[in-house]
């Protein structure tokens, strides 16, 4: 039964019960005012055993949200439970109209525990709203961002107040290469957006589109522009000119600025919508507990890099230990007869019906890492050139097992890891919780919103679109934006 069905009545009488030692509700869905999402979300920790949470295989915790418009009818709301199968839940929810009056109802046993109903007055906006918050600073401390962040300091610093539009047509000159680049050209005045894009292979800008108005809906950005490199290889070389580019991926030869990756970025924006995959619901779908997980090391993925056939021939060798084949075949087709048969794709949510995760860089960093991460298996990451927007945050030994590039201590930790198990284990939580406070959708939003904002603090002169430049509209929406608004100045 979906949680998110079950609505309990009552016959004029609220029943509440204190749990407050065994039931524990936080998250920034708890924040729907000040905290805008695509799907807003919160969690639920309990200190009971999947016995105590389950009467009759029903279980006991129970969750319901409604509101209504300003003309008095039912909000349109999409609730959607997700059981971690550790005592715990996440909760999500989408509103597709401004809401008044929201209400979210929680119950154990057919009861409100404390505190619920939580009630928020509103105006609660849906994502679409166009309602920009005047004040940065006072946006981010209200949205819950952080307020500096390390890759954002290094990746900026090599640049000073300076004319973009210098950069951009060295960038235009340099990197226009049509058949092998493409990239575009960002501008951001009066918090509307611009761009004009170069290369063949454009499609990719619809990633950027998207974040970017996102980011704009929510808060007013300082005049800037960019360039936005729309291919997964960073561009300029740490041989070259210093230009800024802003790319999903860095690498230790090069200079580029890192955004969050396309991958994760789409996963925030279309939560609850048509991604399956995402930092939440990746944890909420996998089935089994630690101790039930097979204790071999699980991979699935195309034939991107050497590296990754050499973990089939270690496979082969150390069956006990690997659960390893490739699912297609595109740059090494010639070695299909000794490294095949592909196999069919597996929902990603099995992986985790193993206790060890395999991390091998593909053409560039493999972007699962966040996801595996977030679903608490002990993740074994190959020692890298390249790093996505997180990986300076992260430690090894502490939040995944380090390998070396060659792939020739692989066995060797795994059998650790099979002699280690509390140690493993313990690991693998760190990662959950890495993922927890750094991956999940506000942070994502937050990260965007910073490095913007930052990069807003070295643009020189006026920023003007060029002659000929692409508006790229809001979506429309009815929103009512005052209350909000007269908020945010009131801070």
């Amino acid at each position: 039964m979906n949680l998110a069905a079950v609505f309990i009545c009552f016959t004029g009488i609220v029943f509440k019960v204190s749990y407050a030692s065994i039931i524990h509700v936080y998250g920034p869905g708890l924040r729907p005012k000040e905290i805008v999402m695509p799907a807003r979300y919160f969690f639920i920790n309990t200190s009971l055993t999947q016995e105590e949470l389950y009467t009759n295989s029903q279980k006991n915790i129970a969750v319901e949200i409604f509101g209504t418009t300003k003309f008095k009818d039912r909000c349109r709301i999409w609730t959607n439970v997700l059981d971690r199968k550790d005592g715990s839940f996440i909760v999500r929810y989408k509103v597709y109209e401004t809401c008044y009056k929201l209400l979210i109802n929680i119950y154990f046993k057919n009861k409100h525990i404390e505190k619920s109903p939580f009630v928020f007055e509103g105006p609660i906006q849906g994502d679409q709203c166009n309602c920009p918050a005047p004040n940065m600073e006072s946006w981010m401390l209200e949205y819950g961002c952080e307020l500096s962040d390390s890759q954002i300091n290094e990746d900026l610093k090599l640049f000073t107040e300076s004319s973009m539009q210098d950069y951009v047509r060295k960038v235009v000159k340099k990197y226009h290469k049509p058949d092998s680049i493409s990239f575009c050209h960002y501008v951001i005045q009066d918090n509307e957006l611009f761009r004009d894009c170069y290369g063949k292979h454009v499609g990719f800008n619809m990633f950027a589109d998207n974040i970017f108005l996102s980011i704009l809906r929510r808060v007013k950005i300082a005049d800037l522009q960019l360039v936005m490199n729309l291919g997964d290889w960073p561009l300029v070389k740490k041989t070259d000119e210093i230009l800024p580019i802003f790319s999903w991926c860095g690498s230790n030869e090069t200079f580029d600025i890192v955004l969050p990756t396309y991958d994760i970025t789409e996963s925030t924006l279309e939560n609850m919508g048509r991604v399956t995959l995402d930092t939440l619901s990746v944890q909420g779908n996998i089935d089994k507990k630690w101790e039930d997980r097979e204790s071999r090391a699980f991979w699935r993925g195309r034939d991107s890099r050497m590296e990754r056939l050499k973990l089939i021939d270690i496979a082969k060798a150390h069956p006990e230990l690997f659960n390893a084949s490739l699912t297609n075949f595109f740059f090494f087709r010639d070695k299909e007869s000794q490294y095949g048969p592909k196999v069919p794709h597996v929902s990603f949510y099995k992986f985790f019906d193993y206790k060890y995760q395999i991390n091998i860089d593909g053409t560039v960093a493999a972007y699962r890492l966040a996801y595996l991460l977030a679903g608490g298996g002990l993740v074994f990451k190959q020692d890298s050139p390249y790093y996505e927007h997180f990986y300076r945050q992260l430690q090894p030994w502490e939040h995944y097992i380090p390998i070396k590039r060659d792939l020739s201590d692989l066995v060797e930790r795994i059998k650790w890891a099979r002699d280690n198990d509390d140690k493993a284990q313990r690991i693998a939580q760190n990662a959950r919780q890495f993922a927890n406070e750094h991956l999940l959708p506000q942070h994502v939003i937050c990260y965007h919103a910073l490095l913007l904002s930052e990069w807003s603090k070295k643009m020189h002169g006026e920023i003007t679109p060029p002659e000929g430049m692409t508006h790229i509209p809001q979506p429309k929406s009815e929103c009512d934006c005052k209350l909000k608004v007269s908020n945010h100045e009131e801070l």
